[in-house]
């Protein structure tokens, strides 16, 4: 007898194969594109988030470093730099700050002292969930007024580390220090606080030995 060759593979089951293989291969590109597009939500939204904080760094400098008689009530107050250095910082802080208010209202009332700040530049030191820390560098340019006259000092150049909280969903900033490695001046003299209020310098003759004297 003359054996009969067995038949080839079927069209059909070929195609099949064919399909399952193909059904692989996409699925498995799907979870590539699924997990890059995860991977890009997380670093959009961290590049979010440090966005935010530099921006309420900014935002606090601004606020704390800007005031002036202007913003005087007929109380003598400035209630309306109060509420606004408010609105971007912890209660912590709060506490703090309307002490260091009241003084700077006695000085711009009774000075006429001004003050204004610059912001170069803010930089995310470290960042998580809930808390950060942000560098921030610019200068304050204070004014103040003798005999009707108005005098502008040099300004003072300032380096800090800014604490930033995160409550109820929003960025506040809960405390601040002046940079270490970099906190004098050429002078010798320390970093400016940004919450201290500046000193009218006393106008009068300089010291001298007096003419003719021997």
């Amino acid at each position: 007898m003359t054996s009969t060759p067995s038949a080839p593979p079927s069209h059909a089951t070929f195609r099949l194969v064919l399909a399952a293989v193909l059904v692989l291969v996409t699925v498995a590109s799907l979870g590539v594109v699924a997990w890059r597009l995860a991977v890009r939500g997380e670093d959009e939204s961290l590049q979010q988030s440090r966005n935010d904080v530099m921006k309420r760094a900014s935002e606090f400098m601004g606020r704390m470093g800007t005031y002036g008689p202007d913003l005087l009530d007929d109380k003598g107050g400035m209630p309306d730099y109060r509420a606004s250095v408010k609105e971007v910082i912890s209660p912590k802080l709060a506490a703090s700050f309307d002490k260091e208010a009241a003084t700077a209202e006695q000085l711009v009332a009774q000075a006429g002292v001004s003050r204004a700040v610059e912001v170069f530049s803010t930089g995310v030191s470290s960042l998580d969930d809930d808390s950060a820390r942000v560098l921030a560098a610019g200068a304050f340019t204070d004014t103040y007024q003798v005999e009707g006259k108005e005098i502008e000092q040099e300004p003072s150049p300032f380096r800090l580390e800014l604490a930033l909280v995160k409550i109820d969903g929003e960025w506040l900033v809960d405390d601040f220090d002046p940079v270490t490695s970099d906190s004098a001046t050429e002078s010798g003299a320390p970093a400016p606080d940004p919450t201290e209020a500046p000193q009218p310098e006393e106008s009068g003759q300089p010291d001298g030995t007096g003419e003719g004297e021997q």
